[in-house]
C-alpha cells in the first residue's frame, strides 16, 4: 500500500492535485475537535470530481470536548446522508480506548457502547440498503441484512461512490489506525482492477509485459542528492539501469537506481510492477506531469494541471552570496512545486515569486534557506505604470559639438502622436528632400526607442504613441550615426515632457465565485472597482465579474480568504490600462524620484 500524505491547507492545492493524479482512493481526515472545515470541503470537491472512493476518518477522539455524533452530523449535513459511520468510539477525551466495528457481532461489543452500537448499526444498514433496490426491498421486508450481504453491498457502494464510510480513532495514540488501514484494504479498489485510458484512448493494462507507461507526478529538489522524480507505473515494468523515453519532451532518459520511498528512507529496488509508485534520481529533462514510455511503442498520459498563482511577492537576496544562488534556487523550487511561478518583471526590474498565498510563499522562502542556503527578503511588487501622452506635440532637437577638427552634429524635428491603447510604439519618417539622409533614420529610431524603454516620468516604459521624424538637417563632415542616436534620445524626452504626459494604471479583470457576494461587492467599491456582472451558479454561490486597479488587488488572495472564510476563489488578469488619477500620479512620480 502506498500512502501519499498531503496538507489540506488552502495554499497547498498543488500538493493535493499531484497526489490525486495518481491515487486510487482518498482518506479525508476530519479533526473531532474542530469538525468539518473549509479545507475539508475543498478537498471533498476535488476527490468527488475525480470519482475516487473516499473514507472520512474522524481523528483526535482523545481531545477534550469532542462529540463523535456531532461531527457525523456535520459531515452528513455538508456532504450527504450517504456518509455513514462504520465504527463507534469507545469512550472519549482522556477516556478514549478504541473503536468498535459495526460489522462485528453484538456480543463482541463492550457493554458501555451497546446502545450507540445498536443505533449506528441501524443507520448503517439503512444507508447500505439505499444503494441497491433489491437490498432495500429485503431490508424493508425483513428489517435486517445478512453479514455477507452487508459486506458485499458496502464494498460495492464505496467503490461506486454511493456510500462513504466514516471510521474514527486517534492517530497520536495509535487507536483506530489499524482498523482504518484494514478498511482501506477492504473497501478501496485493487489498482489492477481500475480501468485507465491514455490520451489516445488506448486502454492500459496492469500487465508487466505491456509497453512501459509511467507518470511523473512530483519532483523534489535536494542540494545533495539532486532532483528526485516520483512516478507511478501504469503498465509494463520500470527497471533500474535502463533507458526510457520521455514522450512529453520527445527525449530519451537514462535510468540509474530505482527507489521506493518509506518516509525519509529510499530503498533501492531492481524494478517496479504495474500500478506501483517509486522514485528515480537525476533525470535530465523530465519534469512533473511528463509521461515515461518506450520510444518504439509510446503511450501518452494526461499531464497535470496546477492552479494559477494568486499571490505575488518581489524577492531580493539578503547578501551578495545569496544573489549568486537566487536564480538557481528559485528555478529548483518552481520545478519541485509547479504551483509556484518564478519570473522577472522587466518594466520594474524586480524578481517575482508567485504562489497560492502568503503561507505558500513563506514555506518556499524557508525551503530556499534550508535546501539551498539562500536567504531572501520580500515585499509587495511595484506596480508598473506605463507612460503615454494625450495630445500631439512637435519638437526640434539639436546635438552639436564642434571645437576644432571633426565634431558632432545632428538636427531633427520630431512629432509625437497618441495612438489607441495597446498599439505600442510606432516609428515613422516624413523627411523629404534629403534633409536627413536615410542612413541616419535607424539611428534616430534607436535613440527614441531607448528613451521609450527607460521612461521619462517615473522610469516605466512609454506606450501607445507614434514617433514621426519629419524634418532636420545634417553636416556633411561632422554628422555620424551615433550623433542622430543621441539626438533621437534627447529629442524624444524633451518632446514627451512638453506633451502633458500621463501614467496608465493596469486594470485587473476579476472573476470571483463566492457565497458572500455582498461583502465582495462592498470590498470592490472600496478598491475603486467596478462590478461588471453577477451570475448565480445554482449551487448557492454567485460569480462576480469586476474590474479594479491592479495596485488594489495585490493582496486580494488574502482579503478574499478572510471575507469568505476560505471558500471564495478568483481568477485575475490584466485586461487593460486607464489614466492614473491626478492625485496618485504625483505620488508615483515622487516615489520614482526617491528611488533614483
Amino acid at each position: 500500500m502506498n500512502v501519499l500524505d498531503v496538507p489540506g491547507y488552502f495554499d497547498f492545492a498543488g500538493e493535493v492535485l499531484s497526489a490525486l493524479s495518481v491515487a486510487d482512493a482518498a482518506v479525508l481526515v476530519v479533526a473531532a475537535n474542530s469538525g468539518v472545515e473549509v479545507g475539508t470541503e475543498q478537498q471533498w470537491e476535488r476527490v468527488r470530481a475525480r470519482k475516487l472512493p473516499v473514507l472520512l476518518f474522524v481523528n483526535k477522539m482523545d481531545r477534550e470536548n469532542v462529540d463523535f455524533e456531532e461531527v457525523v452530523g456535520q459531515v452528513q449535513e455538508r456532504f450527504g446522508r450517504f456518509c455513514a459511520p462504520i465504527q463507534v468510539p469507545i469512550g472519549d477525551a482522556h477516556g478514549f480506548k478504541g473503536v468498535a466495528s459495526l460489522l462485528a457481532k453484538p456480543d463482541a461489543v463492550p457493554a458501555e457502547v451497546q446502545a450507540a452500537y445498536g443505533l449506528a448499526k441501524e443507520r448503517m444498514l439503512e444507508a447500505v440498503a439505499e444503494t441497491d433496490d433489491a437490498l432495500a426491498t429485503k431490508y424493508l421486508e425483513e428489517g435486517t441484512l445478512s453479514d455477507d450481504e452487508l459486506q458485499s453491498a458496502l464494498t460495492k457502494a464505496v467503490l461506486t461512490g454511493a456510500l462513504v464510510p466514516i471510521p474514527t480513532g486517534s492517530a497520536s495514540h495509535q487507536l483506530g489506525v489499524k482498523e482504518l488501514l484494514e478498511a482501506v484494504v477492504r473497501y478501496c479498489p485493487s489498482p489492477a482492477a481500475l480501468p485507465l485510458a491514455a490520451q489516445n484512448g488506448a486502454a492500459l493494462k496492469a500487465d508487466p509485459k505491456a509497453p512501459l507507461t509511467a507518470l511523473v507526478f512530483k519532483t523534489t529538489a535536494d542540494p545533495y542528492v539532486g532532483k528526485l522524480s516520483l512516478f507511478r507505473v501504469y503498465q509494463g515494468t520500470f527497471s533500474a539501469n535502463s533507458e526510457v523515453f520521455n514522450v512529453t519532451k520527445g527525449q530519451a532518459e537514462r535510468i540509474g537506481q530505482v527507489f521506493v520511498l518509506r518516509g525519509k528512507t529510499q530503498d533501492p529496488v531492481a524494478s517496479l510492477a504495474p500500478r506501483d509508485i517509486g522514485a528515480v534520481g537525476k533525470l535530465a529533462v523530465t519534469t512533473t506531469g511528463d509521461t515515461l514510455s518506450q520510444q518504439d511503442r509510446p503511450v501518452v498520459l494526461s499531464g497535470l494541471k496546477f492552479p494559477a498563482p494568486l499571490y505575488t511577492l518581489a524577492v531580493f537576496p539578503k547578501s551578495k552570496a545569496d544573489s549568486d544562488k537566487l536564480g538557481t534556487a528559485m528555478a529548483r523550487l518552481a520545478e519541485e512545486d509547479p504551483s509556484l511561478a518564478f519570473s522577472r518583471d522587466h518594466s520594474t526590474g524586480e524578481t517575482l515569486l508567485s504562489g497560492q498565498g502568503d503561507v505558500h510563499l513563506d514555506m518556499a522562502f524557508q525551503k530556499a534557506q534550508r535546501k539551498f542556503g539562500v536567504s531572501l527578503l520580500s515585499q509587495l511588487p511595484r506596480v508598473p505604470y506605463p507612460e503615454t501622452i494625450t495630445s500631439t506635440v512637435q519638437m526640434e532637437s539639436r546635438y552639436k559639438q564642434q571645437s576644432g577638427g571633426r565634431g558632432h552634429f545632428a538636427d531633427i524635428y520630431l512629432r509625437l502622436e497618441p495612438t489607441e491603447r495597446g498599439k505600442g510604439v510606432e516609428f515613422a519618417t516624413e523627411v523629404t528632400g534629403g534633409a536627413v539622409p536615410k542612413e541616419f533614420f535607424p539611428y534616430v529610431e534607436k535613440g527614441a526607442l531607448r528613451a521609450c524603454k527607460e521612461g521619462v516620468l517615473a522610469g516605466f516604459p512609454v506606450v501607445d504613441l507614434r514617433i514621426v521624424l519629419y524634418d532636420g538637417s545634417h553636416h556633411p563632415v561632422d554628422s555620424a550615426g551615433m550623433d542622430f542616436d543621441t539626438c533621437g534620445y534627447n529629442g524624444f524626452k524633451k518632446a514627451f515632457q512638453q506633451d502633458h504626459p500621463i501614467l496608465l494604471e493596469p486594470i485587473a479583470s476579476v472573476t470571483v465565485p463566492d457565497s458572500a457576494a455582498g461583502d465582495v461587492i462592498g470590498d470592490f467599491n472600496g478598491k475603486r472597482g467596478r462590478i461588471l456582472g453577477m451570475t448565480p451558479t445554482g449551487d448557492g454561490t454567485t460569480v462576480v465579474e469586476a474590474e479594479a486597479p491592479l495596485t488594489a488587488m495585490q493582496r486580494y488572495a488574502l482579503d478574499l480568504r478572510v471575507m469568505t472564510h476560505g471558500r471564495g476563489t478568483f481568477m485575475l488578469k490584466v485586461s487593460g490600462y486607464e489614466p492614473l488619477p491626478p492625485h496618485l500620479h504625483q505620488k508615483v512620480v515622487e516615489q520614482a524620484a526617491k528611488r533614483e
